[in-house]
């Protein structure tokens, strides 16, 4: 089993894996949800970042164990530690942000020195709206860069391009830095399209693409270690180590200048929707 999508964090297990893991305990898990901005998933306490999970984003939290918890996010089935401090009680949200950024006020003023800023994604319960905010638990937010949960982005390479020149960074979710696979992430899910977290999981997700069939707008390739998404004709956006941004570049050009360096070629072509 993958450790990263199974939600067993060595002493506890969730009650779906009885019979499967030997575990100390089993447990339904305990919803919550993260009250921060952005929040480290890491492999171990304290450990190595795997992933990030989002303001307002919902868990479900296997163990809590010396201030850190193990959880695993309800966007992807995505498992590991994040620190206790991160997370919250678990409420219901309505709205998402749709700008890279947003912030959180204490009053519904420009003005007002902003108490944290969301990140894209970021999942808000909105308690009414009055101008051009909208009043939540935690503050108000302008209603300007909101969109209701069930209202969806239609076009992945749109929502992509809203990324370009963002840096990269590994194992990250947002505009402050991501990487490929948190940047196709990103696009899918605001498109309403399930996407696993990481490059390896996206390229088992979906229907395959022949090599004897044209890739479409929207489409993922991928690469060992490497996913980009279809832009147009021999067009790619991706969050690449090679620029350390979000670049759009030719297919072509990717392919090659990835397999002059040791990369390999084109493993997998893939259609989430």
């Amino acid at each position: 089993m993958d450790r990263r999508t199974t939600p067993f964090s060595g002493r506890v297990a969730h009650s779906s894996l009885k019979g499967r893991v030997e575990a100390s305990s089993f447990t339904d898990g305990t919803p919550a949800r993260v009250i921060l901005p952005l929040a480290d998933l890491n492999r171990s306490p304290g450990g190595a970042r795997d992933r990030q999970v989002l303001w307002g984003e919902r868990v479900l939290v296997i163990e809590r164990r010396e201030g850190e918890a193990f959880v695993m996010a309800d966007k992807d089935g995505y498992c590991g530690w994040i620190a206790d401090a991160a997370l919250g009680p678990d409420h219901p949200v309505t709205h998402r942000v749709n700008s890279l950024f947003s912030q959180l006020y204490p009053e519904p003023r420009v003005q007002a020195r902003e108490l944290q800023t969301l990140p894209f994604g970021a999942q808000i319960r909105v308690l009414s709206v009055g101008g051009k905010f909208v009043e939540t638990p935690h503050g108000f937010v302008p209603l300007a860069h909101l969109r209701p949960l069930a209202q969806h982005d239609h076009d992945p390479v749109a929502v992509a391009e809203r990324f370009l020149g963002v840096p990269y960074l590994w194992g990250c979710n947002s505009a402050a830095g991501l990487d490929c696979s948190g940047l196709a992430q990103a696009a899918m899910l605001a498109c309403g399209i399930p996407c696993p977290g990481d490059s390896d999981l996206q390229a088992a997700a979906g229907t395959p693409v022949p090599d004897t069939a044209p890739v479409h707008r929207g489409d993922l390739v991928f690469w060992k270690g490497h996913v980009a998404i279809v832009s147009g004709p021999d067009e790619i956006i991706h969050a690449t180590a090679a620029f350390m941004s979000v670049v759009r570049e030719p297919l072509s050009t990717a392919t090659a200048r990835i397999l002059a360096q040791g990369g390999g070629p084109v493993t997998h072509r893939r259609r989430l929707r």
